[in-house]
């Protein structure tokens, strides 16, 4: 006889209604005295605000080598051709490809930076696993956005996640200006997390990886949050990074600018935090875009 575990649905999402659930996990789940790359200002300021903006995390000679990799891998054919290759609807250039630690041993070494993980394990209180990576490219001329959304909210719904105790880093290879697309997020939104409103189609993801639906907070959700949170656009240099809590309310507008915007968005979960299943979908989503494998990065 074997049993199921069963486990508790704090953040309740996808029903016929939106649902407004105050955070029931802490942000930073490791102590203020643990040692560790992020200072104890810091921590309080992403405890607060829910993201932490670094001016230099990789240098101008790394910066370089990143570019060349993102630039060889979305030129490659046999890459393009990968399920793991998103492809923009109008312009079908390459728009992300997932796990590039997994396809690209340049990325790898980046996922097992210290200046990387080792920020990861500090916030996260535990050893971590990638729980999704990729490589985000956004050419000028009209290459579009990311709609609002908690990504918690997703990897919650379809890939099982079941506490708040993931974080991510965008890096930017390229310079983030206030005019090209760059990433918004709402200050304080990780406290709050949204329940949308709608079931999940099955195969969701093939979809949504274009374009936001499912998943998606309504006009009215959306103008509250802002009004009592504001929002904040993240410009900066290349080998600037931003690490955000998995729930703050974020998006990016399209680049219809000359200057491209590409970053690699490392996603980090804690391995006491692994994914169960999904909690507001009828499949997992594939593991390329929501691990199964668990193992922490050393």
């Amino acid at each position: 006889m074997t049993t199921t575990t069963r486990v508790t649905d704090l953040y309740p999402t996808r029903g016929a209604t939106e649902v407004v659930t105050p955070r029931q996990d802490p942000v930073v789940w490791g102590s203020p005295d643990t040692p560790g790359p992020v200072s104890a200002g810091d921590l309080q300021a992403l405890d607060r605000d829910g993201f932490l903006a670094i001016d230099q995390l990789i240098g101008p000679d790394e910066v370089e080598v990143y570019k060349r990799e993102l630039d060889r891998l979305v030129t490659d054919p046999a890459i393009r051709a990968d399920e793991r290759s998103i492809v923009e609807p109008k312009s079908q250039e390459i728009r992300s490809v997932f796990e590039v630690h997994k396809i690209s041993e340049v990325f790898a070494q980046l996922v097992r930076d210290e200046r990387v993980v080792g920020r990861a394990r500090q916030i996260l209180g535990s050893d971590v696993y990638v729980h999704q990576s990729r490589i985000n490219v956004k050419p000028g001329f009209g290459a579009s956005g990311f709609y609002w959304h908690s990504d918690f909210e997703t990897w919650h719904a379809e890939d099982g996640l079941p506490n708040m105790r993931t974080i991510s880093v965008s890096i930017a290879l390229t310079e983030n200006h206030d005019t090209n697309g760059g990433l918004m997020i709402m200050p304080g939104s990780h406290k709050t997390f949204l329940g949308c409103a709608g079931e999940t189609p099955k195969d969701n993801y093939k979809k949504s990886l274009q374009m936001q639906d499912a998943g998606t907070p309504s006009d009215e959700a959306l103008t509250t949050m802002a009004s009592e949170y504001g929002i904040k656009l993240f410009t900066g240099k290349a080998g600037s990074a931003t690490w955000f809590d998995c729930n703050c309310m974020h998006g990016s507008g399209d680049n219809i600018t000359p200057f491209p915007r590409s970053n690699v968005f490392i996603v980090f979960n804690s391995v006491e935090n692994t994914a169960v299943e999904p909690f507001a979908a009828p499949v997992r989503r594939p593991e390329f875009i929501g691990a199964r494998d668990f193992t922490p990065v050393k």
